[in-house]
Parts: C-alpha cells; structure tokens; sequence
C-alpha cells in the first residue's frame, strides 16, 4: 500500500509499505479523508515538539472498516469510523482518572508513532467512533473540533462569562464554537482582519479584536475594564502565550491551548494579584469526541466552510507547500482518498 512519510525537515516522499495485519482488539481501516493539522506543519518545518524522523504524518482520520476484531461487536466492516488518534496506556495516574488525554505514557499517531497517512491503518476499536450518518468529511473534523470542546469543559466556561479565543486557526475555531454553545460571550483576537470576519461568519462570535491595535485598551472598552474571565491562547506562539496573562480578569482562567516548542515567563506579582488560574489543554477524550459528534448531528457546526482546500492522496506533497503559505488562506485542508 501506499504512505506519505516525512522522512526529514521540509521532505515528504512517497512510498510503498507492508499491509497492516488484523490483531485481536482491532480493526483495519480504509481511509477515505486525512485533515491536515498544524501539528504535521509544525513537524514538516521542524518546530514540532516530541517529535522524531523519518514519521508518517496524520491524525485526522475517517474511513471506513474493511476487517475488525470486535468482541463487543460495536464496530463492524462497512462501518464508517473516525480514529481517536491518542493512544495511552489505561494504567498511569492519568488514565486511572479518566484523564487518557495526558497518559504519562502518551502515543499519538502521527507524532510519536506512524499516522495514517497512507491508504490503510490498523487500530484498536477502542479507538474507533462510529460516525455512520456523518459525511466523510464531518467525521475526520472531530479530532480538532474535540480539542477545542475539551478545552472549553476543562475551563468550566459558565453561560454568560466573557471568554477570549486567541488565534483563529482551526483549533481556535473550535474553541469558539464551543464557547458560544456554552452560552459564553466570545471575543476572537487574531493578527488578521480577514480571519476575525470568519470567526464572525462561522462561530458566531460576539466581538473581535486585532492583536496588532491597542489590543489590551480594545479588551478594557469590550470588558467595562474588567478583562475576560477566561482567556483561551490557540495560537502556538510565546509571545502571545505570554501576552495573555495580561488579558485576563482578577480571578480568571488562561488557558494553553495552543503548544510551543519553548519556555514561556510571567510576572509573578501580576500573576498573584489577579489570583489567576493556569490551565494546559492537551488532545480530548472520547467524551469530547461524543459532544462534537452530537453538535455536528445537531446541525451546531458548518463543517462544510470549515475545510477550505482539498487535494487527492497522489497530489497532497505537490500542494503542502503552498498550504503553508498564508496567502493560501488554509483554515482546514483536507486530503481524499
């Protein structure tokens, strides 16, 4: 079968690999749709934390069950499936706890292990969600719809409080979205007027405000002064990341949602005087998959504007340069098999 692997920094290739091999507790999977995720650019440009070469790249799976090993009999062939991309331990503190998300002894495909980029994937059905209903497409959104949606439950976001999503990527995007289903107020911040106006179009978003203009004096005339009760940072960037301190209400929540290959720094009296809560958000659980499969049934969540460029599996290397660059204007791209 065929795989894309990203065998060192700014170099995918294609090539040929052996079949995946049916094992008790799993299934084998034709993938129909891979998103691309900002982690696999942050991989192929080298700026992507715990991260080794040569990877096939991928986490954003959906496809359809060609063989399964199901004792429970939940998931069948013919069955159309999104993969839970995180695959943990279910013995350490984290896992104990329900907390599989941040497993001390985490495996994500695509990262720390081979994803699926490529025509075929065994997994264990443990992490399979059937999303028979569901386009194609809608299935292999719910991993970065889900992070976003563990990030809002993991902030405890009440109906009412004002919430701000830094960064209008699809993460951010996502957190949005699920902040407004919280009944939040949402303001988006971003760098882009063009990308604010989508925050707009697509989450709904009450206010929004450019990082690059008096951004802290636009969030005091938003807040009557007060500043967001919580404080979301998707972007992926330490300086942003340490900005947002500086955003949030006395007795608020910042939340990391967004990673960053290095150290941040804050000031520690500004930091204790608002009695402020830090907060990392790390991958989702199957919960989160669960709501965001729900809002999507519901009719919550255009996924159909939410994916923006398409290529097909024997053409994604000749396009993965081009979505890179911001001219492209890539909110979502999406590769089809």
């Amino acid at each position: 079968m065929k795989a894309i692997v990203c065998e060192q920094i700014d170099r995918l290739r294609l090539v040929e690999q052996e079949e995946p091999v049916l094992q008790p507790g799993t299934a084998i999977v034709g993938l129909r749709r891979i998103g691309i995720c900002g982690t696999d650019m942050h991989a192929y440009k080298g700026n992507q934390p715990f991260f080794t070469y040569p990877r096939v790249l991928g986490h954003e799976l959906a496809g359809i069950v060609e063989q399964a090993d199901d004792p429970s009999g939940k998931v069948k062939a013919g069955d159309q499936v999104a993969v839970i991309p995180y695959m943990h331990c279910g013995g350490c503190i984290a896992c104990r706890n329900g907390k599989t998300n941040c497993c001390t002894d985490m495996k994500v495909l695509g990262v720390h292990i081979d994803g699926g980029m490529r025509e075929r994937i065994a997994v264990p059905v443990s992490h399979l969600l059937v999303t028979n209903g569901l386009t194609l497409d809608q299935a292999a959104v719910l991993e970065p719809l889900s992070i976003g949606a563990h990030a809002v439950r993991r902030s405890e976001l009440r109906a009412g409080e004002t919430a701000l999503v830094i960064g209008s990527g699809p993460i951010g995007l996502g957190v949005m979205a699920f902040a407004k289903h919280r009944g939040a107020r949402v303001i988006a911040m971003d760098l882009l007027d063009e990308r604010l106006a989508f925050c707009r179009r697509w989450a709904g978003v009450d206010e929004t405000v450019n990082a690059r203009h008096q951004a802290l004096e636009r969030l005091a005339e938003l807040t009557g002064g007060e500043f967001p009760g919580v404080v979301f940072d998707a972007t992926g960037s330490a300086r942003s990341m340490e900005s947002a301190f500086g955003y949030v209400a006395h007795g608020g929540r910042l939340v990391y949602v967004g990673l960053v290959k290095a150290d941040l720094s804050f000031n520690d009296p500004e930091f204790h005087k608002r009695e402020m809560t830090l907060m990392g958000s790390r991958n989702a659980t199957p919960d989160d998959f669960a709501a965001v499969q729900e809002a999507i049934r519901g009719g919550g969540i255009d996924v159909a504007s939410f994916i923006t460029h398409r290529a097909a599996f024997a053409d994604m290397i000749g396009e993965f340069d081009a979505w890179l660059k911001p001219e492209s204007k890539v909110i979502k791209a999406m590769v089809e098999l």
